[in-house]
This record gives C-alpha cells, sequence and structure tokens, in this order.
C-alpha cells in the first residue's frame, strides 16, 4: 500500500468506533426505558389522576361560582320586582288597564315613575249596564271592551224567560235597538281567544215605561238638589263664622271676658240677698227670747 493508504486507515477506524459506541449507547438507552421499574410507572398515572382530579375540583368551583353568580342576579331581579307597584285596575269587572309604578330608580330623582301600561281583568260578571244614549225610539248598548275594538269577540244574545236565548247577527261592540211595546233584555258576551272575559245585560223599556220613568225622576232630584244647596249654605255660614272669630279674636276674647265678669257679678249679687233674706227671716224668732230675759229680771 501507498503510504497515503496507510495515514487514512487509522482516521476511518476511529471514525468507525465512534459510531459503533454511539450506537450502543442509544440502544441501552432504550433498553432502560423499557424495562422502567412498575412503580415509576404507577406514580406517572398517580399524578394523571391527580391532574384529573384537579381539573375536576377546578370544574367543580367553577359550577358553584355560576351558580352563586346566578342566584344574585335571581337576588337582583327578586329585588327590582319588590320595587315595583301597580296601580288601581280602570274597571271592576271585565278587562281594563292600569299602571306599573317604579318606586326606586326613576329619572330625575322622582320617588315614583310610570313604567308602562298593562292590562288588567276583573270578575266575567257585570251585572246589568246602562245604555250609551237611548231616546224615545231607540237605544245604543255597548259591549265591555278596550282599544282596539276589533281585538275582540261579541255574542249578542235576546234573552227570553223560560225560553233558550236567541243569537243576534250583529257582532259588533255597539247595538242599536228599537223600543217595542214590552220591555226586552239583551246580553253582550266578550271573548277574547275563544274566552270569554266579560258578561253585561241591558234592560230596554218600552216608551211609555221610559216616559213614566223621566216624569218621576225630577220631584226626586228636586228634593235632592234643595237638600244639597241647604247643606252647602250652611257650610259657607259656618266657614265664615269660623273666619271671622279667627281675624277678630281679641274683640271675642274680650267680650267673653266681660259677660264672665258680669256673670260673677250677677251670682254675688244674689247669693248676698240669700243671706241678707236669711238673716231678716232668723231676727224674729230672736227677740221674744230677750224679752222673756227681761221680764225674769223685772220679776227678780
Amino acid at each position: 500500500m501507498s503510504p497515503g493508504g496507510a495515514g487514512c486507515s487509522p482516521r476511518l477506524l476511529l471514525t468507525v468506533g465512534w459510531l459503533l459506541l454511539a450506537g450502543l449507547h442509544s440502544a441501552c438507552g432504550a433498553n432502560v426505558t423499557a424495562a422502567q421499574d412498575p412503580g415509576l410507572v404507577h406514580e406517572g398515572e398517580g399524578e394523571g389522576e391527580e391532574e384529573a382530579e384537579e381539573s375536576e375540583s377546578e370544574g367543580e368551583s367553577e359550577a358553584e361560582n355560576e351558580a352563586q353568580s346566578a342566584t344574585e342576579e335571581d337576588a337582583s331581579n327578586q329585588t327590582v320586582v319588590k320595587e315595583v307597584e301597580f296601580g288601581m285596575c280602570t274597571v271592576t269587572c271585565g278587562v281594563g288597564i292600569r299602571e306599573v309604578i317604579l318606586t326606586n330608580g326613576c329619572p330625575g330623582g322622582e320617588s315614583k315613575c310610570i313604567v308602562r301600561v298593562e292590562e288588567c281583568r276583573g270578575p266575567v260578571d257585570c251585572g246589568w249596564g246602562r245604555p250609551v244614549t237611548e231616546s224615545l225610539d231607540s237605544v245604543r248598548l255597548a259591549c265591555v271592551h278596550i282599544s282596539p275594538v276589533n281585538r275582540f269577540k261579541y255574542v249578542w244574545k235576546l234573552l227570553r224567560p223560560d225560553q233558550q236565548p236567541i243569537i243576534l247577527a250583529n257582532d259588533s261592540a255597539i247595538l242599536e235597538v228599537r223600543r217595542e211595546v214590552h220591555p226586552l233584555i239583551f246580553e253582550c258576551a266578550t271573548l277574547d281567544n275563544n274566552e270569554i272575559i266579560a258578561t253585561v245585560k241591558f234592560t230596554v223599556y218600552t216608551t211609555s215605561e221610559l216616559q213614566m220613568k223621566r216624569s218621576a225622576r225630577p220631584d226626586t232630584d228636586a228634593v235632592l238638589v234643595f237638600v244639597l244647596t241647604i247643606g252647602v249654605v250652611i257650610c259657607i255660614f259656618v266657614i265664615f263664622i269660623l273666619i271671622f272669630i279667627i281675624i277678630n279674636w281679641g274683640a271675642v276674647k274680650s267680650f267673653w271676658g266681660e259677660k264672665a265678669s258680669t256673670t260673677e257679678i250677677q251670682s254675688e249679687l244674689s247669693s248676698m240677698r240669700y243671706k241678707d233674706s236669711t238673716s231678716l227671716d232668723q231676727s224674729p224668732t230672736e227677740i221674744p227670747g230677750n224679752e222673756d230675759d227681761a221680764l225674769s229680771e223685772w220679776n227678780e
């Protein structure tokens, strides 16, 4: 071999040796990893379970926090509900409206403010109603309703004694009826989504009955007006007297003081007169006693 080839062979051997050592180290590392202690494996599994438990506990704490926040929101909503008041319903039966009033948090520092207007309902039976308008020939009747009128359905009936009622063809809120020779009774039912929310009845009198009622009404009205007028006059008179007394309180006080002193003087004079009369009544009884004493002394 040439000298160049002899010089390269040691280097080649060193390179091959390093490669073999590297292969042996890698093989040993793989064997060591594959032949680990089972206890170490269990420790690794235990650490994984601990991490899973920690994640579950974190999830539970988050769920509890969400539940607490939900309860706090519910409580805040309840407090808001408690701060809302409802006004009186505009009707005592049927359907009406009412105001929803806020008692806290009003703009401008007001103690109360109206939030909205909502629908309210009362008992269904509204009893007997009064006509909208009436004359000697006809009368106009109205069902129970609120705006909008076309929201509801109306059913008019003519009631007859001991017979089935007659359902009329009119389905509007207003019914115009002509007077007959005998009184008639009508009933109107107001329906919302096929549910009866109000019923009202009307009596349509005959022309002669209406004239009799109108002729008998002025006497009652006159008596009522007279009584009310007298009551108002008396109230005004009493108010003027009270105002006069308040304005002239000094004069009134001095007048009552003089009157009281005069009464006391008169009572004193009457008592003195009574004493004088009693003394005069007693003096004649005393005189005979003195005469008897004088006679007894003279005899001695």
